[in-house]
């Protein structure tokens, strides 16, 4: 792994889990990050709603990022438009330590769909750092409405292989 002296490992996520990825999810900065937020992150039975529902879909396989036995992120594949897409979330307490990139090259060896997509924030660096670092190849760019950021924005695409 490209961080393996980092005590990084995923599990299945469970409904148990959707608590604490809630409250990561209300941390400003990263929803600005983000961007593409919900309308209304704050709203807790919404997010439980959807969240749960996902962890039954078949076409999602939603990982939480354990660092040690604490829970410090999500990632997860889904659908979206008959594209193959991944997510992550890294509570912001644990931001520039190699986490994302850590979770994201195992989530690699574990998600064998391909190709692969991404969308990032246009400013996000941190999050394209990630990606660029685990082969993911920035392919265009989109302009959508960022609900964390009350406007509409540029977003990158990256693609792997």
């Amino acid at each position: 792994m490209m961080n393996d002296h980092i005590d990084i490992r995923l599990r299945q996520t469970e409904v148990g889990d959707l608590d604490l990825l809630f409250q990561f999810q209300l941390d400003k900065e990263g929803g600005y990050l983000a961007a593409f937020m919900p309308q209304d992150p704050s709203d807790k039975s919404a997010y439980l709603k959807k969240h749960t529902s996902l962890l039954h879909d078949p076409t999602v396989n939603s990982q939480t990022i354990l660092l040690g036995d604490r829970i410090v992120g999500s990632i997860a594949r889904f659908v979206m438009e008959g594209d193959t897409e991944i997510t992550y979330w890294i509570d912001r307490q644990s931001w520039g330590k190699g986490i994302a990139t850590e979770a994201l090259s195992q989530f690699l060896t574990i998600e064998s769909t391909r190709p692969l997509f991404a969308r990032v924030a246009f400013d996000n660096f941190g999050s394209q750092k990630v990606l660029k670092k685990c082969g993911f190849v920035k392919v265009g760019s989109d302009k959508g409405f960022a609900n964390a950021r009350n406007a509409e924005i540029e977003e990158y695409i990256y693609k792997l292989i």
